[in-house]
């Protein structure tokens, strides 16, 4: 299958092989079924990929098959681990709520060939790399992987899942088990797939949930109503810029936190790009991992809890907290901030070496928030490599500045 290049220079990819991996360990008969919880289905069916890149192995040229066959076998081995990734999200027959049935349906795993070199990718710009290119959304599947080798013989990998699997917590452990398994060594976290996080019984009603929340369907999230394109951007910020952002956020004499003076830089900058006449508030929100915040005892996931344990907790002028309505773009303008500082990157080595880029965005083309994501960059030097989705105005104020920078191959000394 061709994926043809766009009039304006793009590349082209071509997906030569595909296959599904299961997990080495037998079919449980029936199959284990899980249930969503509150969380999962608040989350939204999203696909959410993460984009690795890697230099040419340094071994023998025509490697690239023993490569992917290294990765489907040990792949293989972390679905036993992460079974409900080869699972499928149905419906209850009885209920029509959905549940994940773990019946080893398996990982949908494109390998392909693009027709450039690595170095001569637009990296600022990644609207290129979506839909059609480095990612093909098939909805059998709750993860897909594509691997994507280059005229130069270097490899990115993606990897997209289904939102209501799991948070970015789940698949940081998912991917950085896998990589660890990859290089035969002990894997650091045991996943708990208990999915006990249930609505209180008997339940409680406020009214201001009727605020936060929007019933919707993963119809209504593809189509949410947006004004404008929005544009999926790449950009690097150094650790000097970071470090003098957070100490003019502590002049006060309060000690900031890089995302909390980040947020805040941020904040300056939508206020810029809004025309005041249309809006006259705007929002920020941020994503809370519920991880270790939920109280004490068996009422607070663990760490390993495989799931999605966020919430968007919502700013603006005036006081206020929204959370799905805000994703769904009713309530104007407002910019999610989401901190990946504790995401592998470096750390994602499956045998044939670390990565030199890491980061994540969906190839969801309407959601009615921008959206920024930081994390610490490949290079370990303390900069971030940040993806944001923006609407023109607020990327046009981002690259006015001088602190985030595009993304370029000179940075990833390509």
């Amino acid at each position: 299958m061709d994926v043809g290049a766009s009039l304006e220079g793009g590349f082209m990819v071509n997906i030569s092989r595909q296959s599904i991996v299961k997990s080495i360990t037998p079919l449980e008969d029936p199959p284990q079924v899980l249930a969503l919880s509150n969380l999962d289905l608040l989350s939204g069916r999203f696909p959410v990929t993460y984009f690795y890149f890697y230099w040419k192995p340094a071994t023998d040229e025509d490697n690239f098959i023993s490569i992917v066959e290294a990765l489907k076998s040990s792949l293989a081995v972390t679905l036993t681990y992460f079974y409900p990734f080869a699972g499928r999200i149905v419906p209850n027959p009885s209920t029509g709520e959905l549940e994940i049935v773990c019946d080893n349906t398996g990982v949908l795993v494109l390998e392909a060939d693009a027709s450039r070199e690595l170095k001569k990718l637009d990296f600022h710009d990644f609207n290129q790399f979506m839909q059609g290119k480095l990612v093909h959304i098939q909805p059998d599947f709750l993860v897909q992987i594509q691997l994507t080798r280059y005229s130069c013989g270097s490899i990115s990998l993606t990897f997209s899942f289904d939102h209501a699997l799991g948070d970015a917590s789940a698949f940081h452990k998912f991917l950085l088990s896998w990589s660890e398994i990859s290089r035969d060594i002990p894997i650091s976290c045991r996943p708990n797939h208990s999915r006990n996080l249930r609505a209180r019984t008997p339940p409680t009603y406020h009214s201001s949930l009727d605020q936060a929340f929007a019933k919707c369907t993963l119809e209504d999230i593809l189509n949410i109503p947006t004004p404008k394109t929005l544009l999926k951007r790449l950009y690097h910020v150094e650790y000097e810029s970071i470090s003098n952002l957070q100490k003019l956020a502590s002049l006060d004499g309060q000690s900031r936190t890089k995302i909390e003076a980040f947020s805040a830089y941020l904040w300056k900058l939508m206020v810029r790009a809004i025309d005041v006449k249309l809006h006259a508030q705007c929002k920020m929100g941020w994503l809370v991992d519920g991880r270790g915040r939920m109280g004490n005892g068996e009422s607070d996931p663990s760490p390993d809890y495989i799931g999605n344990v966020l919430s968007l907790a919502v700013g603006e002028a005036s006081p206020g907290l929204m959370l799905s309505r805000a994703v769904l773009g009713q309530g104007g303008p407002t910019l999610v901030v989401s901190s990946g500082r504790r995401f592998p990157v470096a750390e994602l080595d499956f045998g044939f070496g670390r990565p030199v880029l890491g980061t994540v965005c969906s190839t969801v083309e309407k959601i009615g928030v921008g959206y920024v994501n930081q994390r610490s960059s490949a290079r370990g030097d303390g900069s971030w490599t940040v993806s944001a989705i923006l609407w023109p105005e607020l990327a046009a104020a981002f690259e006015s500045d001088p602190i985030l920078q595009p993304m370029s191959t000179r940075y990833l000394q390509l």
